[in-house]
């Protein structure tokens, strides 16, 4: 190696260096040292004790609690990222139109989804107020029937939950539209042309060209729809009640963690939630060969 080259790499190192030392300080580190915490007794406050497998064997054997925020999380995901998926998929299609203004249009269904999550969950907690919630309000006015207490209610907290996920779906909005401005017009033309109506050429066109981008859509719903935390810990104080019925994995996770100062428990909790968002990942790309399709293959 000249010596050009030798101060080159040198200084590359360097430019390099703060990239590295924030991935090892930052993640790289945190993640091995959960991984030795999630076999271990840890408050933080004392030296953490190797215990084994008690950890996990507390979880799965010895802690109602953890297989009712299981079931509350499982919940939610089976419910709010189909109906998310419908909905973006949805308003894409609507929102495809070549009509005038349809910027506007398409900037004010993704405004949502750049308001803060806490400002969010603030403005809900008065949309689904009991008293003088939208809602509620609209109910009386319209129906004449009063509505549920709707997170009071352990009937209604979660679906009310999944309600307000369908606020923030802009995002998957904004990627089905790319998606359907890579469908080849040329198709619509020749599906025109043999007599198809509109519903013909969203099932046999539109659908399977879009089948990649509800993949993606649908891997990245799961993964954040089996993290959901940040709006049930405003919206219940991060109590997770009425009678833990919105009491999420991650919330349960994070009570653990800075409540009780559980943090070999919590680390066993957070490995466990990583094994359970591969498995579903990689189920659904492994069911993706038979039901995705891809230009050109």
């Amino acid at each position: 190696m000249t010596h050009m080259e030798r101060r080159h790499l040198r200084n590359g190192l360097v430019f390099a260096l703060p990239y590295i030392l924030g991935f090892i300080i930052l993640f790289l580190y945190p993640l091995l040292a959960s991984v030795y915490y999630s076999f271990c007794r840890y408050n933080v406050i004392k030296p953490p004790v190797w215990i084994g497998l008690a950890n996990f064997e507390e979880l799965f054997l010895h802690d109602p609690l953890f297989w009712k925020s299981l079931y509350n999380t499982l919940y939610y995901t089976a419910f709010a990222v189909p109906l998310g998926l419908i909905v973006s998929l949805g308003l894409a299609l609507l929102l495809n139109q070549k009509v005038r203004g349809m910027a506007a249009y398409r900037t004010i269904f993704f405004l949502p989804t750049i308001v803060p999550i806490v400002a969010s969950a603030v403005l809900w907690l008065w949309v689904l107020n009991p008293e003088s919630g939208l809602i509620n309000g609209m109910l009386r006015e319209f129906l004449g029937i009063d509505g549920p207490g709707w997170l009071a209610n352990e009937q209604w907290a979660k679906p009310s939950l999944i309600l307000m996920s369908l606020w923030t779906t802009g995002g998957a909005m904004v990627i089905f539209l790319a998606g359907l401005a890579d469908v080849p017009h040329s198709l619509y033309e020749v599906a025109e042309l043999d007599g198809a109506g509109r519903w013909a050429k969203f099932r046999n066109i539109t659908l399977p060209m879009l089948t990649p981008t509800i993949l993606f859509n649908l891997v990245m719903g799961l993964i954040i729809a089996f993290q959901y935390f940040t709006q049930v810990y405003v919206m219940t104080g991060g109590k997770g009640g009425p009678v833990d019925s919105t009491m999420f994995y991650a919330l349960y996770l994070y009570r653990n963690s800075f409540y009780y100062l559980r943090m070999g428990y919590a680390s066993a909790m957070a490995w466990m939630l990583f094994v359970l968002i591969l498995v579903a990942t990689i189920a659904v790309l492994a069911s993706s060969r038979r039901w995705v399709y891809y230009q050109g293959k």
